[in-house]
């Protein structure tokens, strides 16, 4: 007869682009007793959720809520409310994860133009009012921090160009969200997503979404049903508004975790936060650059949160990354798309990013490539 043993995992140091590492006391909220969906102390954590979701995405927007479902999810709620057949979606593509707004996008029927760039690299307003002077758009979708590459995408002057011409912004900020400074409010962002497994150091299974005014009067005048039932956001801001009509069975433990992950965010505030973030960040590519190792991604616009030094020639990144894993207990990943082979992403976010962890994998790095 086949037995199956306790579930033991390995306590890994989780310095890959996510999940990172959680916090204690977020996996101690995750063990609270299991109440209702609709129970009177769930309906009161909604609200505390909600207006700490505000505090880390800057904003006041009532529709500020968690998507039941992975970043992802909250990725494609923010597409799939806003576009109807034949819409014309301006999407900036400078990483794996503009490509997969280009994916989603077309799947609801969109007509997307692309503006590329190499992968690394970042849009300037200029560059996207042309684009938007060749063709006005809907909706314009940028990347804030492009998990693929590494790097940071200015929003300075953006929300006043697509709304000259007559569009919505929208902005995927799922490794920038309490980790860099996120202003949803300063810089006029209508739709903007992210997810609770880096920044936030939360397990992965929800997405922060926050949706402003003038987004919602556009989902208020469709023409079309949302194509999406789960997603639905005409449903689902009745359950996270003051109606609180069933739509689905909320993910309770998560929301437990995410509550506590916010909570930690707030006890040690954003810009305390910005600048832990950053100060590890500083230490890690002074680390590397002594190694010898070249960053992708230019100092003007390299994410702090998540670092890609290119792979030195005659290296193998893979074996390098599994000796990691075997030998010292820490995870890192490889390149996606273009960059596969080419670079490392080292992830130094939310409870992970700490100055032992930054320390521990120099060295590990040191003895294992030989320098």
């Amino acid at each position: 007869m086949t037995t199956y043993t306790d579930l033991n995992t390995s306590a890994r140091i989780l310095l890959g682009p996510g999940p990172s590492t959680v916090h204690p006391r977020v996996l101690r909220a995750m063990a609270q007793p299991l109440v209702g969906h609709l129970d009177p102390q769930f309906l009161a954590l909604m609200n505390e959720v909600q207006e700490l979701l505000r505090y880390v995405f800057q904003t006041g927007n009532e529709l500020t809520i968690p998507v039941s479902g992975t970043g992802s999810a909250a990725m494609e709620a923010a597409l799939c409310n806003f576009i109807e057949p034949g819409d014309v979606v301006l999407i900036g593509v400078n990483g794996y994860f503009g490509e997969r707004l280009c994916d989603m996008a077309v799947r609801y029927g969109a007509e997307v133009q692309r503006l590329e760039k190499a992968w690394g690299d970042v849009f300037e307003p200029e560059e996207v009012e042309a684009a938007l002077r060749r063709q006005p758009a809907k909706l314009v979708a940028l990347v804030h921090a492009e998990t693929s590459t590494g790097a940071l995408q200015p929003m300075e002057g953006m929300a006043e160009v697509v709304h000259r011409y007559g569009g919505l912004l929208l902005i995927d900020c799922v490794t920038s969200l309490g980790g860099v400074p996120v202003e949803i409010d300063a810089w006029d962002v209508d739709i903007a997503y992210s997810g609770t497994q880096k920044c936030l150091s939360c397990p992965p299974g929800l997405g922060p979404l926050t949706v402003g005014e003038r987004a919602r009067e556009m989902l208020r005048k469709r023409k079309s049903r949302v194509a999406n039932w789960y997603l639905d956001l005409t449903m689902i801001e009745k359950y996270w508004g003051d109606a609180r009509t069933y739509h689905h069975t909320a993910p309770i433990s998560m929301n437990y975790a995410l509550r506590e992950a916010l909570r930690l965010v707030y006890e040690e505030g954003l810009e305390a936060r910005f600048r832990r973030h950053r100060r590890h960040a500083e230490m890690l590519w002074a680390g590397l650059e002594e190694l010898g190792l070249q960053m992708h991604v230019p100092l003007a616009h390299r994410l702090p949160t998540l670092t890609t030094p290119r792979v030195p020639a005659g290296v193998d990144e893979v074996a390098v990354r599994k000796r990691l894993l075997n030998e010292y207990n820490i995870e890192i990943a490889g390149g996606l798309g273009v960059l596969a082979g080419k670079v490392w992403r080292i992830g130094l976010m939310g409870y992970s990013s700490r100055q032992e962890n930054v320390t521990l994998l120099l060295a590990a790095l040191r003895e294992l490539l030989g320098r």
